[in-house]
């Protein structure tokens, strides 16, 4: 952390606290407050932590209202339109963009580790057949700990090393068995000669009585995916897997905890949220309509995947991801597929409305990423697991910066405590 060289007063009751503050290299100043309960017995009242720094971190940075992300410095548009998906992996993980050498490398090792314990396949068939497939992987990837002993002492930086690989290699093969067995088909198993995204539609969309060939429009469509959703600063999943960790717990255990707060539809499932609001328009002549509907405040409708919380301009990743999404659709066309065709008329409508670019709610990388899953043939239960998929680098980035913080701490919110004064106890006859 950089030397505090300014400092904030906190008055209260008569009495003043000199708090020291510090500067980032990008973003707003910081306000130590760790030494504040010690010294004025008094707590800080943040719901959401929405203007809490819980961490000191050197991986991801956002600025939303200029509409900003930068993964180690590099913008999110350069990564996705020059790189690929286990390049910014690698970027994210050591800091640096690699060599040539590196990065074949990298690719090797996380290939080498695609396949999973053969056990592991039996832990499926404990599993309703129509069990949602996050369920599968949040159980599937905590499991992970009691397949692969050898990784989970996370004092010993090399076995740190091997879990982080396993999980990058591995979530891949996880997520596309979730998918095969709520569809009733066999697991198909991952090829080494194969990229990380095309491996992954493989695994997902092949059958043993036939070939499967990998458009190549459709793996550069999924792995700008991964690489759109890789990270995204100390979101609530992120924050998760931080705290989980924070106690000691084996990685497998901390991204398992990471997955499970994904599902919530207020966070991982914005995606499958704006395909059952494509769903609920159903054909294109009721666009206006609903565009009426999302004007009206006393309308309860509302356009899913226009805008962002946290991007107040516009969402940087979109403008890659609405390329793709053209690709797609110029490959697989929206002819038989009425939900496409109520997707590529609600943007060209709401595009040319001056009520939705003055309040700035363009599509965002959920919409067109779900357009772009839908055009594949994924149902929306599957787009959760694969936003996890493609999280996991981001969450294990975190947690290595985390572990190897030596000032790390357990995470331990406070609380505005509201509730009874200290009561004597009643017994039961006489209440």
């Amino acid at each position: 952390m950089a030397d505090s060289t300014k400092t904030a007063t906190l008055s209260f009751d008569d009495k003043s606290f000199e708090l020291p503050m510090y500067s980032p290299t990008a973003g707003p100043d910081v306000i130590d407050i760790r030494k504040l309960y010690a010294q004025a017995d008094v707590f800080t009242y943040d719901p959401g932590f929405t203007s809490t720094a819980s961490c000191e971190s050197a991986i991801t940075y956002i600025d939303g209202d200029a509409g900003v992300l930068l993964h180690r410095g590099y913008p999110i548009g350069q990564l996705a339109g020059k790189s690929h998906y286990l390049e910014v992996c690698y970027l994210l993980l050591y800091g640096a963009l690699p060599t040539a050498t590196e990065l074949e490398d990298f690719e090797k090792r996380v290939t080498m580790h695609t396949m999973v314990h053969e056990q592991m396949h039996k832990f499926y068939s404990g599993f309703r057949r129509d069990a949602h497939p996050m369920a599968i992987m949040v159980g599937v990837v905590g499991a992970m700990s009691a397949f692969y002993h050898d990784s989970t002492d996370i004092s010993d930086p090399w076995q740190r090393e091997v879990a982080s690989i396993r999980l990058i290699a591995k979530m891949p093969t996880i997520a596309a068995m979730a998918f095969k067995y709520t569809i009733g088909q066999p697991f198909v198993y991952p090829r080494n000669d194969l990229d990380y995204a095309s491996n992954f539609l493989r695994m997902c969309f092949a059958v043993p009585a036939e070939e499967y060939e990998v458009n190549p429009i459709l793996a550069r469509a999924m792995d700008r995916i991964f690489t759109l959703h890789a990270d995204h600063e100390q979101n609530a999943s992120t924050s998760t897997v931080r705290l989980a960790s924070s106690s000691g717990a084996n990685p497998f255990a901390s991204i398992a905890a990471g997955i499970a707060c994904l599902w919530g539809p207020a966070h991982g499932g914005a995606n499958q949220a704006c395909l059952e609001m494509l769903r609920e328009i159903g054909t294109v002549d009721r666009i206006p309509e609903y565009i009426a509907k999302a004007k009206d405040k006393n309308d309860p409708f509302r356009l899913m995947g226009f805008g962002h919380r946290v991007y107040k301009n516009f969402d940087p990743r979109a403008t890659v991801m609405k390329e793709s999404a053209d690709e797609v659709l110029d490959l697989l066309g929206v002819e038989d597929n009425p939900v496409l065709q109520v997707a590529k008329e609600l943007e060209k409508q709401a595009l040319a409305d001056p009520y939705f670019s003055e309040k700035k709610l363009f599509p965002n990388v959920d919409f067109y990423s779900g357009i772009i899953l839908e055009a594949m043939g994924f149902p929306t239960s599957m787009f959760t697991p694969i936003f996890a998929l493609s999280r996991t680098v981001g969450w294990i980035s975190q947690w290595k910066e985390m572990i190897e913080d030596p000032s790390m701490k357990i995470g331990r919110p406070r609380q505005l405590y509201t509730g009874a004064t200290e009561r004597d106890y009643v017994d039961v006859e006489k209440r």
